[in-house]
């Protein structure tokens, strides 16, 4: 069975997310879906989770510290086996299927990926149904690569050779369910098919800008862990509130529907969406991270953003909270 918690705004469920999906929604039901998902599949499994969190690596690799600073764990995308990508074929194959019952007609998906598997990634979504619109470029300097070759930093003749590029921005693949009529009678009916402007002089854009996840938010979802100070520990792909807000903005083009995140990890797509007034909807498998999630939502939705300055979401926020009063 699965667990739901139901906030005002947000839905939250935890389980299997291809099973909620089947078993509590129905088909066209969802207008878009903004999600992180696991990459290598495999490194959240239950053993992988666990030996993240003890330090002990796995599939995951856990960085030294860097000038006394703990740096975040990263799943090894270089180490995937033919079968382990067999095994992302298979996930991004259900995830697809899945996503394409439940969203209206011309309702987008954000997918955050990673450049050497988003070919994997695309090909899956391609096959399922849905069509693809772009890849939005997040700018950031946090991520990795550029090391020396493992075991030979100081080598003479290996120390100017890196193994690959030090990436410096995160691919965001976005699809959209097809649709038969004109956009203007898809957005009438079902209220999707575009994508909300920034404002009236500029629309969206495929560059999304710094995404560099701010201090203060990773220390929310550190205090949200569930468990004793000693595990105490924030989600390993925690994005920050900024962007995930820009793209809960542009996903809703008339501000009206529910968000989707089936892999919601520690919260921040439905704190974002609760923070600009959306309705949304988060599934996560582990009991940790919707934990987490429960814990943190709240907090993250009241960190400060440039997004919700913006006219049209100030009014939206202003008309959501009079209703929720006078529904009370």
């Amino acid at each position: 069975m699965n667990e739901c918690t139901q906030i005002m705004g947000y839905d939250l469920y935890q389980g299997n997310s291809f099973q909620v999906l089947e078993e509590e929604f129905d088909k066209n039901s969802i207008h878009a879906v903004v999600t992180d998902p696991p990459y290598s599949v495999i490194e959240f499994e239950t053993a992988h989770v666990e030996k993240m969190r003890d330090g002990k690596g796995g599939v995951w690799r856990i960085p030294p510290e860097l000038d006394g600073n703990k740096r975040k764990p990263l799943p090894r995308f270089t180490v995937l086996t033919e079968d382990d990508k067999d095994k992302l074929r298979n996930f991004f194959k259900q995830f697809g299927e899945a996503v394409e019952r439940v969203l209206r007609p011309g309702g987008h998906v954000f997918v955050a990926c990673t450049q050497l598997l988003m070919h994997e990634v695309s090909q899956q979504l391609d096959e399922a149904g849905l069509e693809r619109r772009d890849v939005l470029i997040r700018e950031t300097k946090t991520l990795r690569g550029g090391d020396r070759p493992k075991g030979a930093h100081d080598h003479p003749e290996y120390k100017m050779v890196s193994s690959m590029p030090r990436v410096y921005w995160e691919p965001w693949l976005l699809y959209r369910k097809p649709f038969d009529r004109r956009l203007d009678e898809n957005l009438g009916e079902w209220q999707t098919g575009g994508l909300r402007r920034e404002s009236d002089e500029r629309p969206f854009t495929d560059l999304l800008g710094n995404g560099k996840t701010p201090k203060e938010e990773t220390e929310i979802v550190k205090n949200a862990h569930p468990g004793g100070e000693e595990e105490v520990e924030a989600h390993p792909n925690l994005k920050p509130q900024k962007l995930m807000r820009e793209l809960c903005h542009a996903a809703l083009p008339l501000r009206e529907g529910t968000i989707l995140d089936p892999f919601m990890g520690s919260g921040s797509t439905i704190a974002a969406a609760y923070a600009l007034g959306y309705d949304a909807v988060g599934i996560e498998l582990d009991e940790t991270f919707y934990e987490m999630a429960q814990n943190a939502i709240p907090n993250l939705a009241e960190v400060p953003t440039e997004i919700e300055k913006r006219d049209d979401v100030e009014e939206h926020r202003t008309q959501s909270r009079s209703l929720s009063d006078f529904s009370n």
